[in-house]
């Protein structure tokens, strides 16, 4: 009977085991700091953090000023996510002008998958365009400063909706713990 139940426990041990790795080239993960939703939609529109520049029909400028959101010692100067699911940096609201995108979801709505079951490897690219699963996105210019240590054909990331941008999603790197605003470009 201690035999069997020894091989028993084997067998699930095993099928835990290959369960959770069904799926971790895009998902089946825990996505890291990212927590189990996104950020909450901002309550209030607090004034933006200055002018935005436009640059062509749709994209701000990103600004000169370096923005610092470290609230605590070895936290990230970038926007950053704690461990208990509060999200530093995602306060800027509804209508903050760095991301007023023209045509928001012109080139769709991404489709595989949001939260922290989903996590995707990066596969190729920059901030100007980068993909993974055969999605494309690109960086909000505003954010370009925020994703510089990003590895762009290894970091895992987890796809979140922006409550508060329309067109935008964050995107969560476990490896850092920050996130950015981007764009979906489309699968290819």
């Amino acid at each position: 009977m201690k035999r069997l139940c020894g091989v028993l426990v084997m067998i699930l041990a095993f099928a835990v085991g290959a369960w959770a790795q069904h799926g971790e080239e895009h998902g089946g993960g825990q996505g890291g700091k990212g927590g189990q939703h996104g950020p909450s939609p901002v309550a209030h529109t607090p004034p933006p953090h200055g002018p935005a520049k436009t640059h062509g029909e749709s994209h701000p400028q990103p600004e000169t000023k370096e923005r610092n959101y470290s609230d605590a010692p070895q936290h990230p100067k970038a926007p950053h996510v704690h461990a208990d699911g509060k999200w530093v940096g995602h306060d800027s609201g509804h209508g903050d002008p760095h991301y007023h995108l023209d045509h928001p979801w012109e080139h769709g709505h991404f489709t595989g998958g949001f939260g922290p079951h989903h996590v995707w490897h990066l596969a190729g690219g920059g901030r100007d365009r980068f993909w993974f699963g055969g999605f494309y996105f690109s960086v909000a210019p505003y954010d370009y400063d925020y994703c510089n240590d990003w590895l762009w054909n290894s970091d895992q990331i987890v796809i979140y909706e922006d409550p508060d941008h329309v067109g935008w999603y964050l995107a969560f790197n476990i490896r850092l713990g920050t996130y950015i605003h981007v764009m979906f470009l489309g699968n290819h």
